[in-house]
C-alpha cells in the first residue's frame, strides 16, 4: 500500500494554510516620533562581504568565480571604508563565518572603523534545505567564529540569500540574537510574531529594490545579466531614501562588496551617500543601533525575550 496521499495547496483547510501564513509575522511596528538627536530619518548602510563563500557553497572550487569573490576582499573592501570614513557613515557588515575566516584582517579593519559585524551564516549555506540541528550548528558556530575575530559577539543576523527556514526564528531566539535583517513585511522596522507569540526579536526589513545583486549580478552560463546602468540605481535609491526621510522612516540598503565595489559602481554610491548627507536630519546608523532604538518601543509583556 502506498502512503498517505499529500494534499494541493487548494486541498487545504483553512487551519492548514492559515498556519503557514502566521508562522512568521509582522508585529508592532517600531518607529520612534523622531530619531536620536530629533533625526527625521534613519539610514542604515549595510554590506554583506560573501567573497569566495558563494562559489565554494557551490561546491565551485576553480579559481574563475573564487577570484570574482576574491576581487571582493582585495580591492572592493578597502575601497568601501575609505568611503564610509570619508562620510563618516557607520555600516553593517553581515560576514559569513568562511569569509571572516578568510579574511580576518577585513574583521579587524571593519571594527577599528566603527562598523558592526553580523551574523550572515557558516558558508552562506542555502538554509532552506537544511535540517534544523544543522542549521542550528552552521549559525552557533558562525557567531563564535565572528566573536572571537572581531571581539564582540554579534547581535543581528542576516540569514544567507535572505531565505528563512521553518527553524530560523527559533534559532535566532536560541542563540539570543536581538535582530534580524532577512525578511520583507514593511519598510519599518517592526517585532517579529511566531506563531501569534511576540518575541521581543527586532525585523530590520530588506528589499530587493534596496539589493545591487538583482541589478548587477552576471552569470556567464545563464540569462542573468546586469541589465541595468549603475547611475540608474542612484535614481531609484535616492527616491527610495526621498520618500523615507519625507515620511521619517527607515532608508536600509544592503550591498555586496564584490558587486558595487567596481569603479563605475562606486561612483553611484558616493553621489547617494552625498544626497543624503546634503540632507539635515539625517541619522546614519548601524543595524545594531537601529535594532536599540526599535527595542524600546516594544510594548512590555512576560512572552517577551
Amino acid at each position: 500500500m502506498g502512503g498517505p496521499i499529500e494534499l494541493q495547496p487548494w486541498q487545504w483547510d483553512e487551519p492548514t494554510w492559515r498556519g503557514h501564513v502566521e508562522r512568521v509575522r509582522a508585529g508592532d511596528r517600531l518607529v520612534p516620533d523622531s530619531w536620536p538627536g530629533g533625526a527625521t530619518v534613519a539610514v542604515a548602510i549595510s554590506f554583506d562581504p560573501d567573497h569566495e563563500t558563494i562559489p565554494l557553497r557551490d561546491a565551485e572550487t576553480r579559481p574563475g568565480k573564487l577570484s570574482q569573490g576574491e576581487y571582493g576582499a582585495r580591492v572592493a573592501v578597502p575601497k568601501v571604508l575609505a568611503l564610509l570614513a570619508e562620510f563618516g557613515v557607520p555600516a553593517s557588515f553581515f560576514m559569513p563565518a568562511v569569509s571572516a575566516l578568510l579574511h580576518p584582517d577585513e574583521v579587524t579593519a571593519y571594527v577599528a572603523g566603527g562598523h558592526e559585524v553580523a551574523v550572515h551564516g557558516w558558508i552562506h549555506e542555502r538554509n532552506m534545505l537544511l535540517e534544523g540541528a544543522a542549521e542550528l550548528d552552521l549559525t552557533g558556530r558562525a557567531v563564535e567564529v565572528l566573536e572571537k575575530l572581531s571581539g564582540v559577539r554579534p547581535v543581528g543576523i542576516r540569514t544567507p540569500s535572505w531565505d528563512f527556514s521553518d527553524h530560523t526564528l527559533a534559532i535566532i531566539e536560541q542563540l539570543g540574537l536581538r535582530y534580524d535583517s532577512s525578511l520583507m513585511a514593511d519598510d519599518e522596522p517592526y517585532e517579529l510574531v511566531a506563531a501569534g507569540r511576540p518575541t521581543g526579536i527586532v525585523e530590520i526589513p530588506v528589499e530587493w529594490i534596496r539589493d545591487d545583486a538583482p541589478y548587477l549580478m552576471m552569470e556567464r552560463y545563464s540569462s542573468l545579466r546586469p541589465y541595468t546602468p549603475p547611475r540608474a540605481l542612484l535614481e531609484i535609491w535616492r527616491d527610495e531614501f526621498d520618500a523615507a526621510y519625507a515620511e521619517g522612516g527607515l532608508f536600509q540598503l544592503t550591498l555586496h562588496p564584490h558587486v558595487i565595489g567596481h569603479r563605475s559602481r562606486l561612483v553611484v554610491l558616493r553621489e547617494l551617500l552625498a544626497h543624503i548627507a546634503g540632507h539635515s536630519g539625517v541619522w546614519f546608523a548601524t543595524h545594531a543601533q537601529l535594532a536599540e532604538v526599535a527595542r524600546t518601543l516594544l510594548r512590555p509583556g512576560p512572552e517577551r525575550s
